[in-house]
């Protein structure tokens, strides 16, 4: 999936679930973390935002959008990415990419 201009991929799962396997140029900020690192958030973007299955995600969204930024929850998560057969990196000990 290649997003256009101005658009981020924001994943909010845990450190462990980014290691197993992540879309490649997504932005990694744990939903446990997000809070404190808004300043990490660039800024003019609009977030399609992603956890595994679309429940995280659709707690952040809400929150991002009532604060201001434009947001996006990825219905289906990364499951339903690695499903589509779309790109994954990552994997912990040489392991190919995984979405856990």
């Amino acid at each position: 999936m290649e997003l256009p201009e101005g658009k981020v991929l924001l994943d909010v799962r845990e450190d462990d679930e980014w290691a197993a396997g992540h879309a490649p140029d997504a932005l990694h900020i744990p939903m446990s973390e997000l809070a404190s690192r808004l300043e990490e958030l660039p800024a003019d973007s609009e977030f399609y935002v992603v956890c595994r299955m679309g429940g995280r995600s659709a707690r952040v969204t809400q929150y991002l959008n009532q604060n201001g930024w434009d947001a996006v929850n990825v219905d289906g998560g990364m499951q339903q990415w690695a499903t589509q057969g779309r790109p994954l990196v990552g994997g912990v000990g040489g392991a190919e990419p995984e979405v856990i």
